[in-house]
């Protein structure tokens, strides 16, 4: 992630199909969101059951798509309309990937209250 730095995240709100690849990821951000996919900016994908994403980037000749699918637990996403976009900065995307994570580790261990007498 460090070749993320100072780049523009636009996250997409809401739930999008996996199954689109590059070029259906290019359509929905010029058509739904109006935004150019070349430019210098990283755009961030989610299916329904949160526990996929798909982050698309243009380098300046060609595009990556990185994709993650978590085995157990869910990416904190806003279910807003799709239509909609956030824009966020690189530490909140790796907040957001490591969500999963955190509430992983969150569910595992129990906290349970004890009386001291």
């Amino acid at each position: 992630m460090m070749r993320w730095n100072n780049k523009p995240v636009y996250i997409c709100c809401g739930f999008t199909d996996m199954r689109k690849s590059i070029n259906g990821l290019m359509t929905l951000v010029q058509e739904s969101f109006s935004l150019d996919p070349f430019s210098d900016a990283l755009f961030v994908f989610c299916n329904r059951s949160r526990d996929r994403i798909k982050i698309l980037e243009w380098d300046g000749d060609g595009f990556w798509l990185y994709f993650k699918r978590l085995e157990r637990g869910h990416f904190r996403w806003s279910s807003e309309d799709n239509t909609e976009t956030m824009l966020f900065d690189i530490k909140e995307l790796s907040c957001l990937i490591e969500s999963a994570r955190l509430e992983k580790k969150l569910k595992k261990k129990e906290v349970f209250e004890r009386k001291i007498s």
